[in-house]
């Protein structure tokens, strides 16, 4: 069984309120301090992207502060993330503005972290060379052998007007390498800041939970982004099966 825990959008260095980001780092590291108060280990944390608010280094060190856990955190980048200083701080390589794409190899399965950033802008898309390194990647692994693809931007319209307009964009071309992946089990994805659960490429597309705010539907009658709602995970649990379950948790303070 692999276990996975799974947030996103933590925007370290968000200055709602005026409290200069003290609100999003307490709201993270509420999070964080849930994970690992847990009996048992993880096999991995992802945080599908938007780690910083407004891409500065000052922030990034702030990640690793913050996301620092007894448990592996696998990350990728948001739109609200910059790829200079995301590769400086949080990978300590050059700086570059090519895409931030990674393989992780857990226990009975890869992970697959994907950047589907478009530099200074909100939507996003998986360009020519993140779709040619998923291709090959995951050809490269066995064809027994479970996938999970993971990124920020959702590629399917999720009825949130709030979210919609910047979704993922081109997604017929991510749909096209699927294809010829029948290993790959889920997609995992962040920056609608709400848990949601739909299909893409029939497979499962799970979204994660925002961690900083919650953006809400149109009927709920309330804010369309809500700072007062708590935390909230998801748990993605493998198993020997290739099934994927997803259970999710609202994080209360301590």
């Amino acid at each position: 069984m692999l276990t996975i825990a799974h947030f996103s959008d933590i925007h370290l260095g968000q200055d709602h309120h005026g409290d200069a980001g003290e609100r999003a780092r307490r709201r993270a590291e509420q999070v964080v301090a849930y994970l690992d108060a847990l009996p048992g280990p993880l096999d991995a944390v992802l945080v599908t992207g938007d780690l910083a608010d407004h891409g500065l280094a000052a922030e990034y060190r702030e990640v690793t502060e913050v996301l620092a856990s007894r448990h592996p955190v696998l990350l990728c980048p948001g739109n609200h993330d910059v790829r200079g200083p995301y590769r400086e701080v949080l990978l300590g390589r050059a700086p570059s503005g090519g895409p931030v794409n990674r393989l992780h190899a857990l226990p009975g399965a890869d992970v697959l972290m994907l950047d589907s950033s478009i530099p200074g802008r909100d939507d996003g898309l998986l360009d020519e060379e993140t779709l040619g390194w998923l291709d090959r990647t995951l050809a490269g692994g066995a064809a027994e052998r479970p996938a999970l693809v993971a990124f920020h931007h959702p590629p399917v319209t999720l009825h949130l007007p709030y979210v919609d307009p910047i979704r993922q964009f081109g997604e017929e071309r991510l749909a096209g390498v699927l294809e010829r992946h029948p290993r790959v089990r889920a997609l995992l994805c962040g920056h609608a800041h709400t848990g949601a659960a739909t299909l893409f490429a029939g497979r499962p597309l799970l979204v994660a939970p925002g961690v900083v705010s919650t953006v809400t539907l149109p009927f709920e009658g309330v804010p369309e982004i809500s700072f007062e709602q708590p935390p909230v995970l998801a748990f993605h649990l493998l198993d020997d099966e290739g099934r994927l379950t997803t259970h999710y948790r609202v994080v209360s303070p301590a």
